[in-house]
């Protein structure tokens, strides 16, 4: 029977119920439209697994600490900021099967609540004098913002290679669950070589995560995003470059023409679907996904055994086993 996350959160079911309480408290605010706003963020969270690598990391690398429950609540605030705008770039009704921010309260609501939780996130870092996990955040976001317009701009013109994509994928996802480590093992206090070590870890779980991510699109669990979506959007992940790369001339010029001009039409999106998993794609990105955890745990391996680091395992396992 697979593990749920409160068995994965047991080292630090306290820690995260005192987060849980403090970082209700750091999203509330006087205006009433904006304290509205706050509490729907808050009850549609989801399962926090960024905040859990934060206090699993710092317990790794010796102790968690109040610095801990800051660095763990700047994340959630820069994270929630990023997603709030998301929505609005994407003119996305939907967040975790809820309706977003913008589809509720309308685009400028949306990007001022998003600009509100960015400043609450800078604000309890210059007032608490954390000033390396803001840089640690903030670099963070850079690259999050940067991956999403590499791959915006490489969406125009369908020609992404592996290299671009990995690139792609540790810039969007990867480079925030490496900050979580990096701010968790920072917080605990320890040397700088142990927090690139921690940081490394995270980036390698953040790329399988998002390989995983990618899988989800040609399969058939319920995960809480339509089958195909990475198609309509033309997104470019491994599945499809794999598979592409496979294919003969007239075959990749059908299918990117497919992607190009009917990515719309859901039967044309079956046999994008269909192409790539008759050309090996599921199996390839999953071999590379298990590559990638691999490395993570080996690296994870490095730190003294414990229960918080039983549990970081289980975390890693969980984010490529999960569903949804």
């Amino acid at each position: 029977m697979p593990l749920s996350v409160a068995d994965i959160q047991a080292p630090i079911a306290a820690e995260m119920a005192l987060f849980e309480q403090k970082f209700r408290g750091q999203m509330k605010s006087d205006v009433m439209l904006l304290d509205q706003i706050m509490n729907y963020i808050v009850k549609r969270k989801g399962k926090q697994l960024r905040p859990m690598f934060v206090f699993l990391t710092a317990g790794v690398c010796g102790q968690i600490t109040e610095a801990t429950y800051r660095g763990a609540s700047l994340i959630e605030l820069l994270h929630t900021a990023t997603l709030v705008h998301d929505d609005v770039v994407d003119d996305s009704n939907y967040r975790r099967g809820f309706f977003s921010v913008n589809a509720l309260w309308k685009n400028k609501v949306a990007v001022l609540v998003g600009d509100y939780l960015l400043s609450r996130g800078l604000l309890l870092s210059v007032d608490n004098g954390d000033f390396d996990l803001l840089q640690i955040v903030s670099k963070a976001v850079r690259e999050i913002s940067e991956g999403e317009l590499l791959q915006l701009y490489k969406a125009r013109r369908l020609d992404i290679t592996e290299d671009v994509y990995y690139e792609i994928i540790r810039q969007k996802t990867a480079s925030l669950i490496a900050a979580c480590c990096a701010v968790g093992a920072r917080s605990a206090g320890v040397a700088t070589d142990i927090i690139e070590k921690a940081r490394l870890f995270g980036e390698k779980v953040g790329i399988a995560f998002q390989i995983k991510d990618d899988l989800f699109d040609y399969g058939t669990a319920e995960v809480g995003k339509p089958l195909g979506i990475d198609i309509k959007e033309k997104k470019m992940t491994l599945p499809l470059i794999y598979a592409l790369n496979k294919a003969g001339f007239f075959e990749k010029r059908q299918i990117i023409n497919i992607i190009k001009n009917n990515s719309e039409n859901p039967k044309k999106v079956d046999e994008v679907i269909s192409f790539v998993k008759g050309s090996g794609g599921i199996q390839y990105a999953t071999e590379a996904m298990n590559k990638y955890v691999g490395e993570a745990q080996r690296i994870l391996d490095t730190f003294p055994e414990s229960t918080y680091r039983n549990s970081l395992h289980q975390l890693v396992q969980y984010t490529i086993e999960r569903s949804k």
